[in-house]
Parts: structure tokens; C-alpha cells; sequence
């Protein structure tokens, strides 16, 4: 499966997410071929893009409760928007709570891990969706920190509008490629926002806490630098969660990255993101699981044959060189890890045509 923007969509490509409209009414299903009219279709839609099967891929296996999953994102983000802007435009919240409380309902008492399937996404619902997803993520984990009510409902709360002060950018502004002016209009955006949550929510004092402090830790990370301040847990859930979303979501620029190399980022900055905490999200989310290929610094390509809970970048493998068993827990074995999961299973050559004509070469398509 790889990600493909929506301008590198050809026709006979097949679907590896289904398409659902804004009513929730599937679309296109799972393995359907893409059509020049399709292609049309998502276009109009604006998605940045789609996860494609590649040409001798099968359709991965999902079980109900991935399909439930989708269809909890597909029919809960439209509630969001619809709130968000009420928040914006009413000075006060409407539904906010009953979309918390639905969240924690479905995902907030969850004892066993699930499979965290990314939604596709477009320029005008990223931020609804990418909230949608920051809370589930927040659910679980104060879930399995077995935190009680009042910590977890304004941690759910702040991940539903931590984002909200985005809306109210300018179109012109591109966050995709920031600059000194657009983090100062950034900045003034989001500090509206979070007087206007402080006023209109009645947990809005802990939720806007909440929300600039874990902007504050995921600041000081991106910058390599030490979070030097008390932070409640609820930011730093939030923290966690947003930073997850964002790295392994699609992308407005460039692909997302995989869930093995968002893991790590948060796993190697202790100093910002509590260990504690990003246990908490491993223990969520299926991520290593047996039936996942990955590639190995050794050069080597492998298969996933037990995943390790204790330590979840070192499961043990089947190599693809010599079919011989890797355990990567084995101090014997201590030098071979995981770089990352594999990009594609297509093992043919593609060659980049545009740069071989630059150099001068002929090239036939």
C-alpha cells in the first residue's frame, strides 16, 4: 500500500481505503479501480490524496471493528466541523460535550489494542479530522492511564478544539510553508482561539491550559529542546496524540510518515514527551504486529512474526534473504534494527523518466 497525492492518481489504480461523502454514503469501495471520472470525482472532492494498493497487492484483511472504526471517523468528523464553527460563530458550545462523552463511550474504555487506520483527507476537513483523531488517541490513552472523569473529559475536550484557532486564519496564509509573518498571524489565530475557549466552554480554564501547554511541548520538541516547565497530564496526552496524528496522517507537502518512525521520534525525546505517556499510546494502537514488513538497517527486508510488548521497535522477524528467524530482543542481535516499514512490496525498478530527460537521456513513456 503506498500514498499517492491526487495528481499522481492514474486511471486503473486500486482503491486500498474506501470513499465515503459527506453524509457518510460509501462511495467507492475497497480494490475498485479508479476511472478517469473517478479521478474527476476526487478532485472535487479535494483529497490530498489516496493509499493505493499496489499492482499485485491484495486487499488487507479488516475486521468489523476496523470498518466500525471508519465509519465512527467518517460520520463523527462532520459533528466536529459542525461544532467548531457554532464555538466560532455563537461564542459558545453547543454540542461539544455530547461529541466528548460519544468518543469516551466508544473508545475511552477500550481493553484490548486497535488498529489505527488514518482517514483520507482533504485542504478544507484536515483540521476536523485531525481533531477527531487527536481525541480517540486521547481517549485510549487516559484509558489505560486510568484516569479518572475530570482529568480525561477536558483532556478529550482540549484535543476537540486545540485546533480551532486555524479556522480563523486567512486563506492566503500557507502553513505548509511557513515563514516569520505567517507564525506571527499563526500565533495571534490560535491565542483568539483560546481566549474564545476559556469563555465559552465550562471547563474552559483547564481546557485552555491544556491546549498551550502541549503546544508548548511539541514547540520545544520539534526546536530539540527540553520542555523546562510542569506540565498537567492532560498536555501532555494531547502532546502526544496531536504529534502522532500529525507525522502518520496525509500531508497537505510531502507523504506521511510511517507509525515505526513517529514512534521513535516520541520515544527518543524523553525530555518532552513522557515516556509514561508514550507507553500509553503503544499500548493502544496496533503498530509492529505479526504480518508487517519492515526494512533492517543491515540492508536486509523481513516480516514481522511476533511483535514485543516490552519493547515494541525490537519484535522478532522472518528475513526475506535466507528465511532465517531474527529476534531482535536477543542481546546476540542488539546491532540489526528496524529502520522502518516497508514503503512498497513491489520489488520492480521504477525509474524517475523526468530526471533521466533532464540529463540528457532519451526516454520513451
Amino acid at each position: 500500500m503506498q500514498f499517492v497525492k491526487s495528481k499522481d492518481l492514474k486511471v486503473g489504480m486500486r482503491l486500498a481505503r474506501p470513499i465515503y461523502n459527506k453524509e457518510g454514503v460509501l462511495l467507492y469501495e475497497r480494490d475498485s479501480k479508479l476511472t478517469a471520472q473517478g479521478i474527476a470525482s476526487i478532485a472535487n472532492f479535494g483529497l490530498i490524496g489516496l493509499f493505493i494498493l499496489e499492482p499485485a497487492e491484495p486487499v488487507p484483511p479488516m475486521t468489523e471493528e476496523d470498518l466500525e472504526f471508519e465509519r465512527f471517523q467518517t460520520m463523527s468528523v462532520f459533528s466536529i466541523q459542525e461544532e467548531l464553527n457554532h464555538i466560532l460563530n455563537a461564542k459558545k458550545q453547543s454540542k461539544l460535550q455530547i461529541i466528548a462523552d460519544r468518543i469516551i463511550k466508544n473508545y475511552g474504555h477500550l481493553d484490548k489494542k486497535i488498529n489505527f487506520i488514518q482517514n483520507l483527507r482533504s485542504k478544507e476537513d484536515y483540521i476536523y479530522k485531525h481533531s477527531l483523531n487527536v481525541a480517540i488517541l486521547c481517549a485510549m490513552m487516559c484509558h489505560v492511564l486510568n484516569l479518572k472523569r475530570d482529568e480525561q473529559l477536558p483532556t478529550i475536550l482540549a484535543a476537540i478544539v486545540h485546533d480551532m484557532g486555524k479556522l480563523t486564519l486567512p486563506p492566503d496564509v500557507n502553513l505548509a510553508e511557513p515563514t516569520e509573518e505567517t507564525e506571527k498571524i499563526l500565533r495571534r489565530a490560535e491565542t483568539g482561539a483560546y481566549e474564545l475557549i476559556e469563555s465559552a466552554l465550562s471547563e474552559g480554564t483547564m481546557v485552555r491550559r491544556i491546549c498551550m501547554q502541549s503546544e508548548r511541548i511539541i514547540a520545544e520538541a520539534k526546536e530539540g529542546q527540553a520542555v523546562d516547565m510542569k506540565c498537567i497530564t492532560g498536555a501532555m496526552i494531547l502532546a502526544v496524540a496531536d504529534m502522532y496524528d500529525s507525522m502518520t496522517a496525509m500531508q497537505l507537502e510531502g507523504a506521511p510518515r510511517s507509525e515505526v518512525e513517529a514512534i521513535r521520534f516520541l520515544m527518543d525525546r524523553p525530555e518532552c514527551f513522557d515516556a509514561q505517556i508514550v507507553r500509553a499510546l503503544i499500548d493502544s494502537i496496533n503498530i509492529l504486529v505479526a504480518g508487517i514488513s519492515v526494512e533492517l538497517n543491515t540492508g536486509e527486508k523481513a516480516l514481522v512474526l511476533r511483535g514485543n510488548e516490552d519493547n515494541i521497535l525490537r519484535p522478532m522477524v522472518l528475513s526475506f534473504r535466507d528465511n532465517s528467524i531474527i529476534d531482535l530482543d536477543n542481546r546476540e542481535n542488539r546491532d540489526i534494527e528496524i529502520i522502518d516499514i516497508m514503503k512498497t512490496l513491489d520489488n520492480r525498478y521504477i525509474f524517475d523518466t523526468e530526471s533521466l530527460a533532464k540529463a540528457g537521456f532519451s526516454v520513451t513513456e
